[in-house]
């Protein structure tokens, strides 16, 4: 969820912000409302499948090449920096001087550290994919951007954190993807558009990659399905499709089938859209960032839940900017995943939610779920962000610990969950997430040493994390 770079008082006013949320009431005669931890109508979260666009992706897999992961992330094109090569620190000491510092970190190239374009939000990786935590001998992660300049819609960024590029001790290659949904032009010729989504979550099971569509439900995008653009990697030269056509990796402008050849705004791979899953509840929420106490939520991010492994789980919730007016914090719900297929379970076309809560806190942009644990990262502007745990007491999702301070700007967070590392219970599990917030050294608020800006994706381990009182 992007925000404003408004100058604040820092330590002063987050602590006073948190301080009003945590003891504000409502007024006498005031309409009841919901108390932070409480249960929440599950059904509110049900989903319904829309409209199946396998024929689409089948069209365009006839008239395109297809590319595999691995082979995306061999042919990487930009290197992302690790170890004393990341220098970006958006944790510093924090606002306070607790910060937790990250276990693992990496930097992304200088281009899209800066861009004022393509923002950062949501946070997958084949430890949500796979019981074993491979997606063949490689253990990606996976980034979306939204474009918050321009029409080009959502890209991903695949990253392998495990290889590092040959001379390049600290150096990781990662590609971007960008993300269109298919459709039949006015000659019925298969084409594809840009998607305007916030993808402030996506979650990657088996085959499918869940990319949140706010107001809506789910995107649904297929990892086999990767169309490739320039397949001889020589962009000057126009290559020849499998239909026959053409495809171009030069012009900015233009995307999807004009005039007999295939555009993606300059980037080699597109991912088409091959299903989606809609709220069943009428949608009482705006694009504003408060949020109403009933009906579908948001669907602001999501994760994978993996630690049952008979009821794998995607975790959805809802970010709330809560006012007096507004007093609603969000809600988090889970969905139950089949896993002989990869999609969500469903029973008489529905995908029914099996339990909902309102959130202890406002300003959360990420939520995962382990053995009963909830993580939960919350952000405010460019102030030091923190991350919450809650666990379930008395049918009440209530805190656990006290407040984590970490980075500035934390989005989405994904569960690295070792359960692929024998003996069992040797593995490290990882919380992965990732900043928005570009450094701007115009912005004075971006600057601060405590809580400086900056774009990486990071991870804390779990230990370090629970080991916090």
């Amino acid at each position: 969820m992007t925000t404003s770079h408004t100058p604040f008082l820092r330590c002063a006013g987050w602590l006073a912000v948190l301080a009003a949320a945590v003891l504000s009431v409502p007024a006498l005669g005031a309409p009841a409302q919901a108390a932070p931890g409480d249960p929440a109508t599950a059904s509110s979260f049900n989903l319904k499948s829309g409209p199946d666009l396998s024929g689409h992706v089948a069209d365009l897999k006839a008239a395109l090449p297809t590319q595999g992961v691995q082979d995306l992330l061999d042919q990487g094109n930009r290197v992302a920096k690790t170890g004393a090569s990341c220098t970006t620190d958006p944790f510093g000491t924090g606002d306070n001087n607790t910060v937790l510092p990250p276990a693992r970190k990496f930097c992304w190239d200088a281009g899209d550290s800066t861009t004022e374009e393509w923002i950062p939000q949501g946070i997958t990786g084949a430890s949500d994919a796979q019981a074993d935590e491979l997606w063949g001998s490689r253990k990606p992660l996976v980034t979306a951007w939204y474009d918050k300049a321009g029409d080009r819609g959502v890209r991903l960024s695949f990253l392998d954190p495990e290889t590092a590029v040959p001379g390049n001790p600290e150096g990781r290659r990662y590609r971007h993807v960008l993300l269109v949904e298919p459709y039949y032009n006015t000659y019925g010729h298969i084409s594809y558009k840009a998607i305007n989504v916030h993808a402030g979550g996506i979650a990657w099971y088996k085959y499918h990659l869940y990319v949140t569509d706010t107001m809506n439900g789910l995107r649904v995008f297929d990892m086999r399905s990767l169309l490739d653009l320039n397949p001889d990697q020589d962009a000057s030269v126009d290559d020849t499709t499998l239909d026959g056509l053409k495809s171009n990796v030069r012009d900015e402008t233009r995307i999807g089938r004009q005039s007999n050849v295939y555009y993606g705004h300059t980037y080699r791979y597109v991912m088409p859209q091959v299903a989606s899953y809609k709220f069943v509840s009428a949608q009482g929420n705006s694009s504003a960032g408060t949020c109403v106490a009933t009906g579908a939520p948001k669907a602001s991010y999501i994760s994978i839940d993996r630690s049952d492994t008979a009821a794998p789980a995607l975790i959805m919730g809802e970010y709330c900017d809560s006012d007096d007016a507004h007093p609603e914090k969000g809600r988090v719900g889970a969905l139950p995943i089949d896993d002989g297929t990869g999609l969500l379970k469903a029973a008489n076309g529905v995908v029914g939610a099996t339990s909902a809560y309102y959130l202890p806190r406002d300003l959360t942009q990420g939520a995962a779920r382990y053995a009963g644990t909830y993580y939960f990262n919350r952000s405010w502007l460019n102030h030091s962000g923190s991350l919450r745990r809650a666990t379930v007491s008395g049918g009440r999702l209530v805190d656990y610990g006290g407040n984590i301070t970490n980075a500035v700007g934390p989005e989405d967070l994904s569960f690295e969950h070792a359960q692929s590392v024998l003996p069992a219970g040797t593995g490290t599990q990882y919380l992965w997430s990732l900043t928005e917030h570009r450094a701007d050294t115009a912005d004075p608020g971006c600057t601060d040493a405590g809580s400086p800006c900056g774009r990486v994706v990071y991870a804390h381990r779990v230990s370090d994390v629970m080991g916090r009182p």
